[in-house]
C-alpha cells in the first residue's frame, strides 16, 4: 500500500474583494483629505490593520460581503497567496493612521500628503495592477531569506 502525499490546497485570493478594498480606500481617504476629517482616516486605517493582522476579522471583508453583490461585484477567486496583499493593506493602514495622527497634531498638510500617497498607490493598483505594498513584501521576504536563510 502506497501512502499518498497530503493534498495541498493553494491559497486563494478574491480579486473582487481587493478591488472593493482599493475603491473604498480611495473614496474614503479622498473624502477625509478634502474635508480634513482625521476620524475617517483613523477608522479606515484601523480597519485595514485589523484586516492585515487577522483577515478573518477584517471589517473591510465584512463590508465587501455585505455590499459587494449589491454593487455588482462578483467573486473572482484565483489561486494566489493573499499574504502580500495583507502586508500591503497593513502598510496602507499604517500610513492612514499616521495621516490622522499628523492632522490631529496640527500638521494637516503632512496628514493630507500621507493620505494622498495612499490614494495614489491604491489608484496605481486599480489602474495598472501594480501593488507597491506587495513588491515591498516580496523584497522583504527575499532579504530575509538572503540574510537569515528563512
Amino acid at each position: 500500500m502506497i501512502a499518498s502525499a497530503p493534498t495541498h490546497q493553494p491559497a486563494r485570493t478574491d480579486l473582487s474583494a481587493l478591488k472593493f478594498n482599493q475603491l473604498t480606500v480611495v473614496f474614503v481617504t479622498l473624502l477625509a483629505v478634502i474635508l480634513t476629517l482625521p476620524a475617517l482616516t483613523l477608522i479606515l486605517g484601523a480597519a485595514m490593520l485589523i484586516g492585515a493582522a487577522q483577515p478573518h476579522l477584517s471589517p473591510m471583508r465584512a463590508a465587501y460581503r455585505l455590499l459587494g453583490r449589491p454593487l455588482g461585484l462578483q467573486p473572482e477567486v484565483v489561486d494566489e497567496d493573499p499574504r502580500a496583499h495583507h502586508f500591503a493593506q497593513g502598510v496602507g493602514g499604517t500610513f492612514l493612521l499616521a495621516s490622522a495622527a499628523f492632522t490631529l497634531a496640527g500638521l494637516p498638510l503632512v496628514g493630507a500628503l500621507l493620505g494622498v500617497a495612499v490614494i495614489a498607490l491604491a489608484v496605481l493598483n486599480l489602474s495598472q495592477k501594480i501593488c507597491v505594498g506587495c513588491i515591498m513584501y516580496f523584497q522583504y521576504r527575499r532579504l530575509r531569506y538572503r540574510f537569515l536563510g528563512r
